[in-house]
């Protein structure tokens, strides 16, 4: 059954009884409420969520932005998945509920996002993948949707932002290598204007000149983020006659394609080259074991919901002292992939 109304002709009730019923208002006798709780229950009634949110001018829901393409979504990873547990431990406190906004690669981000901001369809908004110049930062501004980005853009409106330490990831891996003896190091960042391969090939280079070194423009790969990318990308430095002696990896994905091609080619991390990466689930069962950087998702996604409803006038008195922007802190696990020293 769903509808007030029918529910309410069934009973022969009106519906503001049936209503105040539903929600527990003191002025309903409670003979009447229990007869109204039980036919409710026993024919399945529904309320109607459209005209509710609408009352109460909300909806319920934070979106979360991100999207899609063959290169993320064909290869199963979980990354997001993680971060969605911990956003959804946060919504579940308040009767929230999280709904994934996947937005194809063969659409224009800004218009997707423009397209669900003219429906309302949520009270707020994580946004991902953000971009080099991200406009969509300016959309929710305009608009005034509360709204937290899991990245960072040039463009800046003073939304709070969350991003991984690409920083400290170049900082660190460019100190240990260097220390072993590397001076011809490679990079891998993503294709595209995803700002974060902008952010990590920035920081790499500021790495090396600390220590009088260059990053080679040809040794920055723009390698898709799976394990096809990291694959081919094994194939393309092994072809080289004077190949890197070093390689940091920055998506997780990546990291089993490449230790395959290595493979192919008779080559052994730890011993032909060094080489640092991403932790995934995967990644832990690769031989020899992998230096990398790990990091809690499900927790910066306890912390992207919590600082999200700080900014929301229901939920800000619950949530004081959050931190509002922050570059999420990653813990290097030593291994023997990048063990030896030239």
């Amino acid at each position: 059954m769903k509808g007030i109304r029918k529910l309410a002709d069934h009973l022969d009730l009106s519906i503001g009884t049936v209503s105040r019923a539903l929600n527990g208002k003191p002025d309903v006798n409670k003979e009447t409420r229990e007869r109204v709780l039980k036919a409710a229950e026993a024919y399945g009634y529904v309320a109607n969520q459209a005209g509710r949110s609408l009352r109460k001018g909300s909806t319920g829901i934070i979106g979360f932005v991100m999207e899609t393409s063959h290169d993320v979504t064909g290869q199963g990873g979980t990354f997001f998945m993680t971060v969605f547990d911990g956003v959804q431990a946060v919504l579940a406190r308040h009767k929230l509920d999280l709904v994934v906004l996947l937005c194809s690669s063969e659409e224009d981000p800004d218009d997707y996002l423009r397209r669900n901001v003219a429906r309302g369809f949520a009270d707020g908004i994580i946004l991902s993948a953000t971009r080099r110049q991200d406009h969509r930062f300016e959309i929710l501004h305009r608009a005034d949707i509360p709204f937290i980005t899991l990245g960072r853009s040039l463009i800046d409106v003073g939304q709070p932002s969350f991003d991984l330490d690409f920083e400290g990831i170049a900082q660190a891996s460019v100190e240990r290598l260097v220390a072993h003896g590397h001076t011809n190091i490679a990079i891998s960042r993503p294709p595209g204007e995803i700002n974060l391969g902008y952010v990590f090939e920035a920081s790499c280079r500021e790495a090396l000149a600390r220590h009088g070194l260059a990053l080679d423009q040809q040794n920055v790969f723009r390698t898709r983020p799976n394990e096809r990318g990291g694959y081919q990308l094994a194939q393309e430095l092994v072809a080289r006659k004077e190949r890197p002696t070093a390689i940091v990896l920055v998506n997780e994905a990546t990291v089993v394609g490449f230790y395959h091609g290595l493979e192919e080619a008779g080559l052994r991390p730890g011993k032909d080259i060094a080489v640092i990466g991403q932790y995934s689930p995967q990644a832990q069962f690769l031989v020899p074991k992998l230096s990398c950087f790990r990091q809690s998702l499900r927790d910066l996604g306890i912390s992207l919901a919590e600082t999200l409803l700080s900014t929301m006038p229901a939920f800000a008195e619950l949530y004081p002292d959050v931190t509002h922007r922050q570059l999420w802190p990653m813990e290097f696990i030593e291994g023997e992939s990048d063990s030896f020293r030239l």
